[in-house]
């Protein structure tokens, strides 16, 4: 094998493990508390989202739509302890609700998606 053979191989294995290791930081959503299309009761409820990486928790957003399509942004409290959630509070009445999510992984890449759930009258 030439010192040009070498070479490219040396070059494609350092480009495909930076290229693995970006591609395996975006955030991607792994659990939630409520869980997507379950369901809570009402009143003061914890909603946390769990991703597979760290997020910057400051930059990130959560926007949650009531059942009558009013958007409320949502505080994020941010935990050092816990670095790989977006976590957050909200008075629920009963009714359907979607949390717009938008997390900054400390790759430096958005990812959004939507998380619906359902509000029960209290037993």
């Amino acid at each position: 094998m030439d010192y040009q053979h070498r070479f490219a191989i040396v070059v494609l294995t350092i480009v495909g493990t930076f290229v693995s290791i970006s591609a395996s930081a975006h955030a991607i959503l792994v659990d939630s508390t409520p869980k997507a299309n379950g369901s809570v009761s009402a009143g003061h409820a914890s909603l946390v989202l769990k991703y597979n990486s760290k997020i910057d928790q400051g930059r990130s957003r959560l926007v949650l739509v009531g059942p009558d399509h009013k958007e409320t942004p949502l505080p994020i409290t941010a935990s050092a302890d816990r670095p790989n959630e977006i976590d957050s509070a909200a008075d629920l009445s009963p009714g359907a609700y979607v949390i717009h999510w938008q997390a900054l992984a400390l790759d430096g890449h958005i990812t959004r998606g939507d998380l619906a759930f359902t509000v029960s009258a209290k037993p």
